[in-house]
């Protein structure tokens, strides 16, 4: 893991270009619109409002006992927002070194500076919403101690998301039908995941395929916080830690094997 460390230390040396690629990567995606900055926060909160919308209010549609919550409207929007967070900076992440190739053919700046730029450029939009849906469900729930572990499960998510997006990246860089198949796998992995329906309602037998999608622990925790105003069980941790772990270490072989030709096969 030593290559690893020494690019999370070369990360942290170029903290600030890193906060003023982000600065700029958040600006470029509302450049020449009318609302700007409103548009990267309108477009996610509009979705899960939609969700709340049509189940709860038009529909009052509701889950069964075993549920999180009866609301289904209340049960989309835990894991929908998480999960289109993920979904953003992972493929974001994922082409961040060929969007960046011209520049690094250029400069000798280290590749992780961009994918860490994109991973962290959507987490300043989703982060503060995911935050905002925590204050809307207090009400709701209360306000209770396991309302601060939203800040780590956020934190996990985000180094999962950027150890997986310059993975992504790198297999990208070398392959390019890797972010078309990344793509499907990540409109069918909503489906793979207890967001649609609570983990409970999945045949038992087939529970563990659920655990093959990495966000499917991070998506309990939110539910157990939001929903249940409980602090996320130990599997919730355990599953991400082994999923992050797993990762870095493929990251780690994979970062020793691109060095020399990653920036030929931008």
């Amino acid at each position: 893991m030593n290559i690893l460390w020494s690019e999370a230390r070369a990360l942290w040396r170029a903290r600030t270009l890193v906060w003023v690629l982000t600065r700029r990567e958040v600006a470029s995606r509302h450049t020449g619109t009318a609302l700007g900055i409103v548009w990267p926060y309108l477009q996610p909160l509009l979705t899960v409002a939609a969700y709340y919308l049509v189940f709860d209010v038009v529909f009052g549609m509701r889950l069964g006992e075993q549920a999180p919550t009866r609301a289904v409207g209340a049960y989309l929007v835990v894991g929908a927002l998480p999960w289109m967070a993920f979904c953003d900076a992972v493929q974001r992440g994922m082409t961040s070194l060929i969007d960046a190739g011209s520049l690094l053919h250029k400069n000798p700046l280290p590749p992780v500076l961009f994918t860490s730029r994109s991973v962290l450029a959507s987490f300043s939009i989703y982060g503060p919403l995911l935050l905002l849906v925590a204050v809307a469900y207090i009400p709701a729930h209360g306000l209770k101690p396991a309302i601060l572990a939203l800040l780590p499960l956020l934190l996990l998510q985000m180094l999962l998301c950027m150890v997986l997006g310059y993975a992504l990246a790198i297999l990208a860089a070398a392959l390019r039908d890797v972010a078309q198949l990344v793509g499907f796998l990540l409109s069918v992995g909503i489906y793979l995941s207890p967001i649609l329906f609570p983990i409970q309602l999945f045949p038992q037998a087939w529970r563990w395929v659920l655990w093959l999608n990495p966000m499917t622990g991070l998506v309990m925790g939110y539910q157990q916080v939001l929903l249940q105003g409980q602090w996320p069980h130990w599997s919730v941790w355990c599953a991400t830690l082994v999923w992050v772990c797993a990762l870095s270490v493929a990251l780690n072989a994979l970062v020793a094997r691109s060095r020399d030709q990653l920036v030929d096969w931008l």
